[in-house]
């Protein structure tokens, strides 16, 4: 291990030359050599992120004290803090918000710990771990098991994942017992479900509940599956083929052959849709399909009689930027915030990909902002409230290009980020604006 004196402090233009020197390196030395730079190299990842803990958690300090010196309310003195911290190391808002929870815990109650990481003896997600496993303990009992786990750098030595979080729990219990169940409850009330898209336009639905839960549902669907089995009856699906369409039809109440009862939109220029086209559609909620596959979901809507409704958006043939339209109220009105999601997808923070829960006024209303689908942007809620704290500043961009719809965020410390609505599907080969056809509805029934 190599230890440099600091006589300064360091700094970002140090540090981006430090950078250019590994971006303009070749390797060409033996074997042993290359392994000894990859430590090296790894051990550079730690004491980075070593480093970034350090300097996120003074930043918190430091806004969180000008803004009480200045006599803010309490409830203010944080907010957005996380929303700058995740723009600045290009992630979510969310986990921003976990780094920054991360670093207060090294900083001011895992010092032994942060030297690990500092060393290279930890990196970042085992840090993770650790920090994870301690939550719910008092300051003191985290101090004590930082301490018999890492102020010796041969405690952890060669441990892996599962070692250093079975040895966090076990001190864990062993000093607060009663710390798991706190851990336990905590857990459980962070049970939700979710979706995320899988390869070949499929997708995974996942339910986050207690593990006896988990238990009961899947015995529950496998018995059912095994009595539809051994009933017969020319059912020519598997076990997990059936397994899955019991969850969609008790979820839903629909047989999976009928279709899901509620709104589903597709967007489909009108080429790949009536004349064969291969551009690719978007599923709203998923993502971009092939042709083939959209054109195959609307086929089977229509045959199953399932309610069908066509809106027509107007994309323009090389940026695929989606028209506006105005209104005059100040909360956006059902169908302009339906042109927003089509449009914006997921939120528009840069980095953040998280629903669209909230339509936000680029210029606050308050401040003069118009409701329209240029003056407007689809955000998460989390973005949004971190938006409207002290200092936080967006500006739409006009471009008369018909380019897509662009804004600048500006945090409070005056950095800069870009945000730009993705591509509609449309044809390059026609030569002015082209009609896209939203199926809106697909899917749904009259009730929806």
């Amino acid at each position: 291990m190599v230890t440099a004196v600091q006589d300064s402090p360091l700094t970002s233009d140090e540090v981006l030359r430090f950078v250019a020197r590994l971006q303009s390196t070749d390797f060409d030395a033996d074997a042993a050599a290359g392994i000894d730079l990859i430590t090296a190299l790894e051990t550079v990842k730690c004491a980075s992120v070593a480093a970034q803990a350090v300097v996120t958690d003074a930043v918190a300090t430091s806004i969180s004290n000008e803004r009480r010196e200045r006599g803010r309310p309490k409830a203010q003195w944080r907010m957005g803090i996380a929303s700058q911290i995740g723009l600045a190391r290009r992630e979510s808002p969310n986990r921003g918000g976990t780094h920054l929870g991360l670093a207060r815990a090294l900083v001011h109650e895992m010092p032994h710990t942060l030297a690990r990481l500092r060393a290279g003896d930890l990196n970042e997600w085992r840090v993770m771990i650790l920090a994870r496993e301690t939550a719910c303990l008092t300051v003191d009992d985290r101090r004590t098991i930082d301490q018999r786990l890492c102020a010796d750098p041969a405690t952890l030595a060669g441990a892996g994942d599962r070692t250093i979080e079975g040895r966090a729990r076990a001190l864990a219990n062993e000093l607060d017992a009663a710390s798991q169940v706190k851990r336990r409850a905590k857990a459980y009330a962070a049970r939700r479900t979710s979706t995320r898209p899988a390869p070949e336009s499929m997708g995974f639905f996942t339910a986050l509940t207690s593990m006896e839960k988990t238990v009961c549902m899947w015995a529950t669907l496998r018995r059912d599956a095994d009595s539809i089995i051994n009933a017969g009856g020319g059912d020519a699906r598997t076990r997990d083929q059936i397994m899955a369409d019991l969850v969609f039809e008790r979820i839903t109440g629909a047989s999976a052959a009928q279709g899901p009862p509620v709104t589903v939109d597709i967007v489909i220029s009108d080429s790949t849709l009536l004349a064969g086209g291969d551009t690719s559609a978007y599923l709203h909620g998923y993502g971009d399909i092939p042709s083939d596959v959209a054109r195959q979901l609307i086929r089977d809507a229509l045959d199953n009689e399932t309610h069908v409704a066509l809106r027509r958006l107007y994309a323009h043939p090389t940026s695929g930027a989606l028209t506006a339209v105005e209104s005059t109220s100040r909360a956006f009105p059902a169908a302009l915030g339906r042109l927003i999601d089509l449009r914006d997808r997921t939120c528009r923070t840069p980095w953040c990909d998280a629903p669209i829960r909230h339509h936000d006024h680029i210029r606050p209303h308050s401040a003069g902002g118009s409701t329209s689908a240029e003056t407007g942007a689809g955000l998460c809620a989390a973005c949004n409230y971190a938006k409207e704290g002290e200092g936080w500043t967006a500006q739409a961009i006009r471009d008369k290009r018909n380019a897509r719809h662009l804004y600048t965020l500006i945090s409070p410390t005056g950095h800069t980020y870009d945000s730009s609505a993705p591509p509609m599907p449309v044809v390059e080969l026609y030569p002015s604006p082209i009609e896209n056809v939203m199926l809106d509805g697909l899917f749904a029934d009259d009730a929806a």
